[in-house]
């Protein structure tokens, strides 16, 4: 019979079994949200259920990589981080710079109690474009121009390469406004008045996040890959619609204006799965659409079943009062209570955090919103695969700025370009230009200027002046690339008539426009050209045959000039690929853009869109003359051709 001792070491082992399997079941329930062979809603009720209060809010908080650290990214479960316009690691930041800070972030993340990875999230507008070398696209003003979704598409996939080449898988993009008013100086970010186009151009979200599969439930967020991002369609709603143009100012229009015009985007953004959507700063007949809960809640997650997440604008429940942040624990129950899940709070996330943190305790804010909200955001992450992958590799680097990426581009500004006018009425049309001729004049602040071509939102929030800002093609050295070698070009950048008249030019090409700018820094209610702009096309096309080419983000103010020009192309504002400028101009490809927008005669017209009863545009909605190419589609030009400066390049 056993003695005393062998039945405690008997009871012991026993307890300790006991121990160990309970662990080992705890810790099996434990990985449960981890393991990807679950149900993703089963994964997502399994951390909620071990996420505290704090846990929650921090994953409801999205702040800029300037305020950001390691620790606080493990101290406050941060859900997600953001570069706005300029934030970068380092000037002339690498791919590789990139990718070992977002990393440096993420291993805060995953070091918190429960690790949750963040998502990193960027605007990448028209290609990636806030970093270094990347391929710069045309803004989408002249992407609408293309009527072309499968370009669109394919611009959607590269510039998701090439985000995720720098280890960032959120791209706020795409804008998807009906811009109804070209006095607005997000213009540029809308494919166009129509909002038939403007859904077409939704091709773009299967182009960043992937096709989605067709057992998808509506309104399911999807990425499909490594190589895909998160899309963002914003911002919602109405915010082209603004009395004059005003950014961030009030659409005035009923129920039926806001479904026909504005809306239809979103039906088919949903439609594609996208997993974001931000919402505007304006408001809806009087109402901040950050703090509209009928819109955002009601509507748009109850009604069209969203089941993404919503985003605010950068600072943009502070902008629910006037002034902003004036009333703060308003702003923040306002746009809670309105239904919006992440918050980019860029520089306080304590204020936030603890605000919102207040509301709950005090029964102000039900958890249930809380919930509701943290559910969303992890249903994105886990739909990406970001719990699986949460730091990135060096594997896509080499698609930044790529060759193949390039090409796109320049196929982009090539179809993008409008031809509004091509000869004198009587005579022969201008355009195509003779390669071989005996000397050109290249005039305007825009022809040697890729940064101006390029616009708002590159490199800086602001867009930037000259040709040291990234990588591309100014329209001058794609002029001189694209001639016979016999072909002598002047450049020449605020020519007087004299000058243009006593050197016996065979023809001349004008490049002026409007300078980079962004949001409410580009509103504008004259949307004329800047000076020297129509002093240059005067003196030019007053003495030689010209072409003048429009860079901007809108139509302007042309009508004056019309009769001393020879042919004039809307270029809107290409990238940085200005050889698809080139391409078309002297024949390799031809003329093929339609107006996106009415191209009015004054701003007295304004507001005017097609179908308006006042309708009577300078160029009406989807105007655009063709032209046949002349030659064989050639893979390159001479790399070599050289051109006659009389003045310092910028």
């Amino acid at each position: 019979m056993a003695g005393p001792r062998a039945w405690v070491a008997v009871v012991g082992l026993a307890v300790l079994l006991c121990i160990l399997g309970e662990a080992r079941s705890e810790e099996k329930d434990l990985m449960k949200y981890k393991d990807p062979n679950q149900p993703i809603n089963k994964r997502i009720k399994d951390l909620m259920k071990r996420m505290t209060l704090a846990e929650k809010i921090g994953q409801m908080t999205q702040i800029d990589r300037i305020n950001a650290t390691v620790q606080i990214m493990k101290d406050y479960s941060i859900g997600s981080l953001l570069s706005g316009g300029g934030s970068v690691p380092l000037p002339h930041a690498t791919a590789e710079d990139w990718v070992n800070m977002v990393n440096e972030f993420q291993k805060g993340s995953l070091s918190s109690r429960l690790g949750i990875p963040m998502i990193y999230g960027i605007d990448a507008v028209h290609g990636h474009n806030n970093v270094y070398k990347a391929t710069i696209f045309p803004h989408n003003i002249g992407l609408g121009a293309t009527r072309d979704p499968d370009l669109v598409k394919r611009i959607g996939a590269a510039t998701a390469r090439e985000v995720r080449a720098t280890g960032i898988p959120y791209a706020f993009a795409p804008c998807i406004a009906v811009c109804r008013d070209p006095r607005w100086g997000r213009c540029y970010e809308s494919y166009s008045e129509d909002p038939e186009v403007v859904q077409q151009m939704t091709e773009i979200i299967p182009g960043l996040q992937g096709e989605i599969p067709s057992s998808s439930m509506k309104g399911a967020p999807y990425v499909g890959g490594k190589d895909k991002v998160v899309a963002c369609a914003k911002h919602f709603v109405g915010d082209g619609g603004t009395t004059k143009g005003i950014n961030e100012n009030n659409t005035v229009t009923d129920w039926h204006g806001l479904l026909s015009i504005h809306m239809p985007g979103y039906y088919d953004s949903i439609i594609k799965g996208v997993s974001t959507i931000m919402v505007s700063y304006s408001s809806w007949n009087g109402v901040k659409m950050h703090a509209n809960r009928f819109l955002i809640t009601e509507f748009l997650k109850n009604t069209l079943n969203f089941r993404g997440f919503v985003i605010s604008d950068w600072q943009g429940i502070d902008r629910i009062t006037t002034p902003p942040h004036a009333n703060y624990s308003y702003s923040v129950q306002a746009s809670i209570l309105a239904g919006i899940d992440m918050v980019m709070v860029p520089y306080n996330h304590t204020e936030f955090i603890d605000t919102l943190t207040d509301m709950v305790h005090k029964r102000v804010v039900p958890l249930s919103r809380i919930d509701d909200a943290v559910r969303r955001i992890l249903r994105v992450k886990f739909t990406m695969g970001l719990f699986e992958n949460p730091l990135a590799d060096l594997s896509m680097v080499d698609q930044l700025g790529s060759h193949a990426h390039r090409d796109l581009a320049r196929e982009a500004v090539r179809k993008s370009l409008v031809l509004l006018k091509n000869g004198q009425e009587g005579d022969e049309p201008l355009l195509p230009l003779p390669k071989k001729t005996q000397r050109i004049l290249v005039a305007g602040t825009h022809a040697d200027n890729l940064g101006y071509q390029c616009g708002g939102w590159t490199i800086a929030w602001q867009g930037l002046s000259g040709n040291n800002l990234t990588s591309g093609t100014t329209i001058l050295s794609a002029i001189a690339g694209a001639v016979d070698p016999s072909t002598e070009i002047v450049y020449k950048e605020e020519p007087d008539a004299h000058f243009v008249k006593s050197n016996n030019f065979s023809y001349a090409i004008v490049v002026v426009g409007e300078p980079p700018y962004a949001e409410t820094a580009g509103d504008n209610l004259n949307l004329t050209i800047p000076e020297p702009g129509p002093t240059t096309i005067t003196n030019v096309c007053g003495g030689v045959k010209c072409v003048v080419i429009v860079i901007s983000g809108r139509p302007l103010v042309i009508q004056p000039y019309l009769s001393s020009i020879d042919a004039l192309v809307a270029a809107w504002l290409p990238g940085s690929e200005g050889q698809g400028v080139s391409d078309v101009l002297f024949g390799d490809y031809g003329f093929s853009g339609k107006l996106s927008r009415t191209w009015f005669e004054t701003v007295d017209q304004l507001p005017m869109n097609v179908g308006d009863p006042h309708y009577d545009p300078l160029f009406p909605f989807g105007f655009g003359l063709t032209t046949k190419p002349l030659y064989l589609h050639l893979s390159h030009y001479p790399a070599n051709k050289q051109f006659i400066t009389l003045e310092p390049l910028l």
